[in-house]
């Protein structure tokens, strides 16, 4: 039986160019994991707390030393000898170790980096896919598919350069569409969008995820402009390819009310509600993420009401990973699909056990970015081994996204050569 013979810690840079944090693990049979962990720019008070330095004369008060010490000196320690694949045990004495209910001693961004890396040699250690891994340990799906992709193509909003208030502007590909064929239609759509976008002299950076992050004059107009991508295409609106927004509605919340800059006037969580099935039957959106701020549960109840048959309500900020509000969310039926972001967890085990929780409530599982990444694929493995509808991993552009993608293109294949006779 291997066993965990050593593991160092040490800060890199994220999508961002700020620092995360990188765990080396290795064992005495000479298997060796690295992982690193994505950072982001939200930060709810129900999340777990990633800790960074806050000294103001180095990477801009991001540093993230202390979380690397607390793996070098005092989570290392106590884990040489012990079993990879009893990742259980291994969890549990990190959370032992951190004893508080957000992980704020130890940092959620140093223990996700060890948990993950003891995943990741585990399933090497017996020589196994770890998507497979995964599947076989906790067994949250009995097939092995790869998730609907939700790919950005328009940043707005905390991931733009405040021309659009919407954080996120996707397309969805139908569910019939395979990976490969939906990741020729999201490259396909991005270079169409591009080349519209430069003919009406639009500028064409990209935001934190990738997605472009022009200069429009409102959110209709990205709308607008989405539409007229798809006809460039031999893709079939409302056919082949949907929509989906993240509205991130915290950010466009003041005073009781939300502020888009398609009207003067600001929006009522009424006023809000009729512009949401506006975008469903005009636009075709399909997936609204945090349609409202995340303590309105009477609105979230109203919308999956009325919407939820047709559309994917997202939970992301509303129950940022958070065991007791999933529960909530659950139990008054706020929303019929949950975002899900390991970092906002701390570890493998109890994000397994909130996905596990979610797919008993009968909601639908949608992993998850952040906005500064890593060329870590993790998460590509973890949606496939657990089963999950639906991966957002930005734009199919940023060598953070596309690692992610290409992940998924390789399980793609592998599946497909499982299925071949033999």
């Amino acid at each position: 039986m291997p066993v965990i013979s050593g593991l160092h810690a040490r800060s890199i840079l994220d999508s961002r160019g700020l620092p995360t944090v990188e765990c080396s693990l290795w064992l005495d049979s000479g298997h060796l994991a690295i992982s690193s962990v994505p950072t982001g720019i939200e930060v709810s008070k129900y999340s777990a707390v990633s800790l960074f330095d806050h000294n103001s004369s180095e990477m801009m008060g991001k540093g993230v030393n202390t979380a690397v010490n607390n793996i070098n000196k005092i989570i290392a320690p106590q884990l040489i000898g012990k079993d990879p694949l009893k990742q259980t045990d291994v969890d549990q004495t990190l959370i032992n170790l951190d004893g508080t209910a957000n992980k704020s001693k130890l940092g959620a961004n140093a223990i996700l980096a060890v948990s993950q890396a003891v995943l990741k040699v585990g399933a090497l250690s017996v020589e196994m896919p770890l998507y497979y891994y995964i599947q076989q340990k906790y067994q949250l799906t009995d097939k092995f598919d790869i998730p609907t992709c939700i790919y950005s193509m328009f940043n707005g909003g905390i991931y733009g350069t405040g021309n659009l208030d919407l954080k996120d502007f996707c397309i969805i590909p139908a569910g019939h569409i395979d990976y490969k064929k939906s990741l020729n239609m999201a490259v396909t759509f991005f270079q169409k969008l591009e080349n519209v976008l430069a003919s009406k002299e639009a500028i064409r950076c990209v935001g934190k995820v990738g997605g472009f992050a022009p200069n429009l004059y409102s959110n209709t107009d990205a709308f607008e402009i989405l539409i007229e991508t798809t006809k460039t295409t031999s893709f079939t609106f409302a056919q082949d390819i949907f929509f989906g927004i993240d509205v991130s509605a915290a950010h466009i919340y003041a005073d009781g009310k939300y502020s888009l800059r398609d009207r003067t006037n600001p929006y009522t969580a009424a006023d809000l509600f009729k512009y949401y099935q506006t975008l469903r039957t005009v636009h075709q959106v399909t997936l609204i993420e945090d349609p409202y701020q995340e303590d309105d549960w009477k609105s979230w109840q109203e919308l999956t009401r009325e919407l939820g048959e047709t559309t994917n309500i997202v939970g992301n900020r509303l129950v940022s990973d958070n065991k007791e509000r999933l529960q909530k969310a659950i139990a008054e039926e706020a929303c019929n699909t949950v975002a899900v972001k390991p970092i906002e967890v701390g570890t493998v085990s109890e994000t397994i056990d909130f996905i596990k929780t979610a797919k008993d409530g009968n909601l639908k599982i949608l992993v998850s970015q952040r906005s500064g990444e890593t060329n870590d694929d993790f998460l590509a493995d973890l949606a496939v081994g657990v089963g999950a509808n639906f991966v957002k991993l930005g734009a199919p552009n940023r060598g953070e996204r596309v690692a992610k993608y290409n992940r998924l293109l390789e399980i793609y294949q592998q599946l497909v050569d499982w299925a071949k006779p033999q």
